[in-house]
């Protein structure tokens, strides 16, 4: 008997679209440690430059502390190369909408 694929709800209480809220760390993937490929955005949050499966990646991620370390969350996103440059094409677009909008 084939299985039933589960329904795809999103969550309209959500104000992220960063998926369920965290119910502790994500799974270790093996990420690149240099400090080099890495930018703090403050509470936690931080922009690295990741290699994964061979492949880089802008991961913007928020950390926990776990006993005095920093650890990634679930909480982020990971853009692949064409993700991030689309992202920087409409940068300029966004920062007009903000200085219209804020």
């Amino acid at each position: 008997m084939p299985k039933s694929k589960p329904s795809k709800k999103k969550s309209e209480s959500s104000d992220s679209d960063s998926g369920p809220e965290d119910r502790g760390p994500a799974k270790k993937q093996k990420v690149e440690s240099s400090e080099e490929n890495s930018w703090s955005l403050g509470k936690h949050r931080f922009v690295k430059l990741t290699e994964f499966k061979g492949k880089w990646y802008v991961n913007i991620r928020e950390y926990y502390d776990s006993d005095g370390e920093l650890k990634p969350g679930k909480k982020g996103i990971m853009l692949t190369m064409e993700q991030w440059y689309k992202f920087k094409e409409i940068v300029p677009e966004l920062e007009d909408a903000i200085k219209k909008n804020v």
